[in-house]
């Protein structure tokens, strides 16, 4: 799997080893795609939301993606349609420039966490994975000493688990091996870590 270590004067988890990821931009809602998200992964992405919109598993899918792109280089998605018509300003130019969709079938979800309240800091976050083989281009000089991501790791379960982390992502790495080990099922129950009056919590969405 592939790690990334954040920048170490970075005031968020700064030296940790992460997963790349981001926010939802506007132009996420606009990217044209090739495959959809399976139902069942678009149903949990708005569970427990209230009038949670309906592009809601679309966009987090898209912003994946786009972030990846944008920490380490790497265009997830496929060759076999060719370019995009039209895409937005941006990072997703890049995928046109490569000839490269998203390609949002690849995408597995794996888990959704929010960060405890009282943290500066507060995050309700979706984990996805994609095989490596989804990667259609890779584009050199995004990660270095003054990125936000300033090394990329290629690494196995055990190996992950000795870097320094985040708790929540060594829960996450629990998860994500889970989840290969069954194959990904695309009915599997999906965590979703939360805390409530101080007691952390794992549900099933």
């Amino acid at each position: 799997m592939l790690m990334g270590r954040r920048h170490a004067g970075l005031a968020f988890m700064g030296g940790k080893f992460v997963f790349p990821g981001g926010r939802i931009e506007l132009s996420d809602r606009q990217m044209p795609v090739a495959g959809a998200l399976s139902q069942r992964a678009d149903d949990a992405l708005r569970a427990k939301l209230p009038r949670a919109p309906h592009h809601l598993g679309r966009s987090l899918a898209l912003a994946a993606i786009r972030e990846t792109y944008e920490e380490t280089g790497l265009l997830i998605g496929t060759r076999d349609y060719g370019a995009p018509d039209t895409v937005p300003e941006g990072a997703w130019q890049a995928f046109a420039e490569e000839g490269v969709m998203p390609d949002l079938e690849a995408l597995h979800l794996v888990a959704r966490a929010i960060t405890p309240p009282k943290r500066p800091r507060r995050f309700d976050t979706r984990f996805f994975v994609v095989d490596r083989k989804a990667v259609a281009a890779e584009r050199p000089g995004i990660v270095g000493p003054d990125s936000e991501l300033t090394e990329l790791a290629w690494v196995d379960l055990d190996a992950a688990r000795k870097l320094d982390l985040p708790r929540i992502t060594r829960v996450i790495l629990d998860d994500l091996e889970a989840a290969a080990a069954a194959g990904f099922p695309p009915y599997r129950p999906i965590p979703f870590y939360f805390e409530r009056h101080g007691k952390g919590l794992r549900e099933e969405i």
